[in-house]
């Protein structure tokens, strides 16, 4: 690195989910990261439905309650689309051809591997490394989004008074964070983990092996639900159903009428993503479950899944081993830990 080489700039990693906007800012010495800053922020209902954003301006006006709480005063942010709003292909290419060639021959081959027309899609690439048994041929992963996808997370961002510098994808981010929950398995390197991020609309299965994702895959189904159903029986809105699921306050019957029919069906539907990687796959177990997301917190739900898999379950904390600066709580952090996997993720790319 030249003496006058510009360093890049650190990124505060923002998750837009559909119910919240996380934002973190990691700092990093001696080897070890610190969490700088950090805010939640809800979101007005229908604001992002299903990853997608529909109200840019609610969504932007978040990101600067955000920003502003957390205390953070960087201006570069690292944010990402959901994986179903991205194609990932790894495709073999010559090693030999330059940076230039290799571009133009990938605007080529994308063509076969994307439904729309290329000049509505946002491409990027890397370079993964030579391919098995051809050192000749280098593989490349090549992913591609709709350019309206990226360009509702820049707008957003730039409203809430952020400039984008890397949009990421959620399951590279989810990647990412996983790096700073393995240590903290009793599992080898190359035993399959299966992380299952469960956020208010949508829950993610990330199968990974040498912390690679090999699998992933979305299901409609998340938190939502138990808001929706706390609504209905008890006559609250959203906003008191949403608080009354955090800080309680409801009737006594509510573990047995709303609760453990939620994590009943929240086991199944975890039951049914592992299925689906089964089914096509050579796998028939896994070694490790990892829960992440705001559903992770609900207590008891690791032992209920333990129980039915028969695979040993914890609560994702990526922010385990890091330091905390004094303006952050630590009790409120320790807290939303689980559903800041995609935050820590993005965040990390300040150091890449």
């Amino acid at each position: 690195m030249g003496l006058f080489t510009p360093k890049k700039p650190p990124l505060v990693g923002v998750d837009i989910s559909s119910t919240a906007v996380k934002l973190l800012q990691l700092s990093q010495a001696g080897g070890r990261y610190r969490v700088e800053h950090y805010a939640v922020e809800p979101l007005p209902p229908n604001a992002v439905v299903e990853k997608n954003i529909v109200e840019v301006d609610a969504v932007g006006e978040a990101i600067r309650r955000a920003l502003s709480r957390s205390g953070s005063k960087l201006k570069h942010a690292a944010a990402a689309v959901a994986g179903s709003a991205v194609i990932t292909r790894v495709i073999p290419m010559p090693s030999e051809l330059s940076e230039d060639d290799l571009e133009g021959q990938i605007q080529v081959e994308a063509n076969q591997y994307i439904p729309y027309p290329i000049e509505e899609v946002s491409l990027d690439y890397e370079v993964l490394g030579p391919v098995r048994d051809n050192p000749e041929m280098n593989n490349v992963l090549l992913a591609a989004s709709r350019t309206e996808n990226v360009d509702m997370r820049v707008a957003a961002l730039d409203l809430g008074g952020l400039s984008a510098k890397v949009i990421d994808v959620e399951a590279f981010a989810m990647e990412n964070a996983f790096a700073m929950v393995a240590d903290q398995l009793n599992v080898g390197r190359d035993a399959l983990v299966a992380v299952v991020d469960i956020g208010a609309t949508m829950t993610t299965l990330s199968v990974l092996r040498n912390q690679r994702t090999i699998y992933s895959r979305e299901q409609v189904f998340g938190g939502k639900q138990l808001t929706d159903e706390i609504m209905r029986r008890y006559g609250l809105s959203y906003e008191e159903a949403g608080r009354a699921k955090r800080k309680g306050g409801l009737p006594d019957s509510y573990e047995s009428e709303a609760l453990e029919p939620f994590k009943e069906s929240l086991v199944q539907q975890i039951s049914r993503l592992l299925q689906f990687f089964f089914a096509g796959s050579e796998y028939s177990k896994v070694d490790q479950v990892v829960l992440a997301g705001g559903c992770a917190s609900i207590e008891g739900i690791g032992p209920m899944l333990e129980q039915q898999l028969g695979v040993p379950c914890v609560v994702a904390n990526p922010l385990a081993r890091m330091s905390l600066s004094p303006r952050v709580q630590a009790q409120s952090l320790a807290q939303d830990a689980p559903a800041l996997m995609i935050a820590v993720g993005l965040a990390l790319r300040s150091f890449d």
